[in-house]
């Protein structure tokens, strides 16, 4: 029977925190991009052009309803060959794209469940539609849709592990070349598992004093 050796952790730390960094990296770009997008494409699904709705729904359902391991291969071996994208910038893409299709509706659904007749007012007083969106409708909404883009945020952490399959050297990347190596797979895996906990967690912890912070302000 093999006992537990931890110690292995500590002669690998550097490759792992190393992975760590990488997949802070890619989250935190992936992020800020697929919030981006999913503003983007919030906008576009709320608008009253229906060649802007168009290409919100054909974006969104597009991604939802393809799994995201694909997205990041096509991303890669297919549009890659073209435009020579790095293992990073791919996996950065694919991930903002597959997150910013739920944050998309996300956003559309807290946009929606602003009370109209604040709309109404604020035109009836010579507000442009961007004004009305951008100093009524969204400060409103942005409170009501942390809960779920928190979630969403977590989700996009622990996804971003499947970006390994295109050599990435993220944490699970890392981790996989650490078991190949010691054969200590418990313990390696147990090791990175934690630290994943830890992203999540505290991302968790960071939304929640955000909305307490907001709630004050009211």
């Amino acid at each position: 029977m093999q006992h537990l050796d931890f110690s292995v952790l500590i002669e690998y730390l550097p490759a792992i925190m190393d992975g760590l960094f990488m997949t802070i990296k890619i989250s935190v770009m992936s992020i800020i991009l697929g919030s981006i997008m999913g503003v983007g494409g919030a906008l576009c699904r709320t608008s009253k052009s229906l060649l802007l709705r168009s290409i919100g729904n054909i974006y969104v359902e597009w991604i939802r309803n393809t799994p995201l391991l694909i997205q990041i291969l096509f991303i890669y071996f297919g549009l890659g060959v073209f435009f020579n994208l790095s293992p990073m910038v791919a996996s950065v893409l694919a991930l903002s794209f597959f997150s910013g299709a739920y944050i998309t509706e996300i956003i559309r659904a807290g946009i929606r469940s602003i009370h109209r007749g604040q709309r109404e007012a604020a035109l009836s007083i010579g507000m442009t539609e961007w004004q009305v969106m951008r100093l009524i409708i969204l400060p409103q909404a942005i409170k009501r849709i942390l809960p779920p883009l928190a979630g969403q945020f977590i989700t996009l952490i622990k996804d971003s592990s499947l970006v390994s399959v295109i050599a990435v050297t993220d944490l699970t990347y890392v981790a996989k070349n650490i078991v190949t190596i010691t054969f200590r797979a418990f313990e390696v895996w147990f090791a990175i598992a934690a630290f994943y906990f830890i992203l999540s967690f505290g991302l968790s912890l960071a939304v929640r004093k955000l909305e307490e912070r907001l709630a004050e302000s009211d």
